[in-house]
């Protein structure tokens, strides 16, 4: 079925939505060849998906998740989730994640979906284990800690049991040296349905084609960034920087994308440079998440978090200003409820 869809692929043709569902029902087929799905999947990357593209995979691929049975109350309110794509080659630590413990300590609803490693050495599952948070939750069992913990690990295998069948044609791919569009999906398939979503890109040129998709999925309000990293090298974070400018597209009630810069140096942001922000294996990023979480690391990795916390707080509409989510962010974690949030998940 893949194989009719590779010359109008060849043409840069995009695909309409009823080919992108055709296509969807043959990659996740176990029949269809690993071979096949791989080449489909090569040449979609080497055309460009287009955002229509991205966001008919990401319905059809949501349509197939796992839903959680959230409760009314629950789903009425603002859910955050805080993801990057990865991808970026920085090896910064697990900041995603130790932001979306931060937005929840805060009081904010997170549901944070996630993978264990693959671009990097520590994925948000990974270090969610190692801080002894559990992250195989059943759908039950996700949707009672949200609602009584505010916060929920959506371990992404077990929502999306299709993906098997995917796996192979993607590591496939990655020997080929080759990226895939499902290196833009992972944080576009949360089966929560967060309505507040800031989502990191390792690229720029991918905030405004992001926030574009996740506004037509219907988020309440998104925010898509890339930070610089090393200009010398073209190097960016897929996350906030605190090393140089940030590439950001947003959007809130009134629908509108808009794109901005924003430059750290507006907060009261450290000195720092790439060496001091990078993490290791599940261990080392644990202790890094737990020395920032307790308020023992008072340094540029700190800040890194306080920064991304700062947005999401924004984007969950829980402040009004990244001056004023900054300072909620370093209370949360100076008052002790950062660190007790942590040990209240671990304990769950």
């Amino acid at each position: 079925m893949l194989e009719k869809f590779i010359p109008q692929l060849l043409a840069r043709q995009p695909l309409s939505e009823a080919q992108v569902l055709e296509a969807v029902e043959a990659l996740v087929d176990e029949t269809e060849p690993v071979t096949t799905k791989a080449d489909f999947l090569m040449h979609l990357s080497r055309k460009g998906e287009t955002v229509e593209e991205i966001a008919a995979f990401a319905r059809a691929l949501r349509e197939r998740a796992v839903a959680p049975p959230l409760d009314s109350e629950t789903r009425a309110g603002e859910i955050l989730d805080v993801c990057g794509t990865g991808g970026d080659r920085a090896g910064t630590f697990n900041v995603s994640t130790c932001v979306a413990l931060v937005c929840a300590a805060a009081g904010v609803v997170v549901a944070k979906h996630g993978n264990r490693a693959v671009t990097s050495q520590s994925g948000s599952a990974d270090v969610l284990e190692a801080l002894g948070v559990r992250i195989e939750l059943s759908p039950e069992e996700a949707a009672r800690s949200l609602r009584e913990h505010g916060f929920a690990f959506f371990f992404a295998p077990r929502f999306h049991p299709a993906f098997k069948h995917i796996a192979p044609a993607r590591k496939l791919c990655a020997e080929r040296g080759q990226r895939t569009i499902f290196n833009l999906l992972g944080p576009l398939l949360n089966p929560a349905r967060p309505t507040a979503q800031l989502i990191g890109v390792p690229r720029p040129e991918l905030c405004v084609p992001m926030a574009q998709v996740l506004r037509g999925l219907g988020a309440r309000r998104g925010m898509v960034a890339c930070g610089q990293a090393d200009p010398a090298a073209a190097l960016h974070l897929d996350e906030l920087s605190t090393l140089g400018g940030n590439t950001v597209a947003e959007f809130g009630e009134s629908r509108e994308v808009s794109c901005a810069t924003l430059a750290p140096e507006t907060l009261p942001v450290q000195p720092t440079e790439l060496a001091q922000l990078r993490g290791g294996d599940r261990e080392t990023n644990a202790e890094i998440v737990r020395h920032i979480l307790s308020g023992l690391e008072r340094g540029p990795k700190r800040d890194l978090v306080l920064l991304n916390a700062a947005a999401a707080l924004v984007v969950a509409d829980r402040v009004g200003s990244l001056r004023e989510g900054w300072e909620l962010a370093a209370r949360t974690i100076d008052e002790g409820c950062a660190r007790a949030k942590l040990q209240e998940l671990a304990g769950a």
